[in-house]
């Protein structure tokens, strides 16, 4: 998403233990470590935002690791589904506004732990149940509020807010 920040976590790590993948075109800063170390030490509200950061990232964690342990397909594409909306509203982006999903129905499996041509079907799902639609290339939320309680999604978690 637009000023995402990526891995804050690794710079008192010292070493990354994944790789991060743009699924659309994006322009991408480079920080040198021990610059953002110096600055944080420099200015403390800086180090609680960090802080504060990593332990919003948790909390994700924890909640996708509800998502595929024990939530059922359609559930877990449409949390997947609420969460990409939830952060583009966090930006100014309504949930009413057509998207193009920057993910292919392979990467939205390899997030839920499904194959795509279950996702395929999950997808179809969402749209006989009249939550979600398709526009020429493009997708369209039909139902914010339906598309909320399949997902079961809360964005507490999130902390959007915060």
């Amino acid at each position: 998403m637009p000023g995402d920040m990526l891995d804050l976590q690794h710079s008192l790590l010292n070493r990354a233990d994944h790789n991060v993948q743009t699924t659309t075109a994006a322009t991408v800063g480079w920080v040198d470590v021990e610059k953002l170390k110096g600055f944080a030490l420099a200015h403390p509200k800086i180090a609680e935002a960090f802080a504060r950061d990593a332990l919003i990232d948790a909390s994700i964690f924890r909640e996708w690791v509800l998502n595929v342990g024990r939530r059922d397909a359609k559930t877990r594409v449409a949390h997947m589904l609420c969460e990409f909306v939830a952060r583009r509203e966090a930006i100014g982006i309504s949930p009413a506004d057509p998207m193009v999903l920057p993910f292919t129905q392979e990467q939205i499996g390899d997030a839920t732990g499904l194959t795509s041509v279950h996702v395929n079907r999950m997808l179809r799902v969402l749209t006989t149940e009249g939550a979600f639609e398709r526009l020429n290339g493009a997708y369209k939320i039909a139902d914010w509020q339906k598309l909320k309680r399949l997902a079961d999604f809360d964005p507490a978690y999130l902390h959007q807010a915060a």
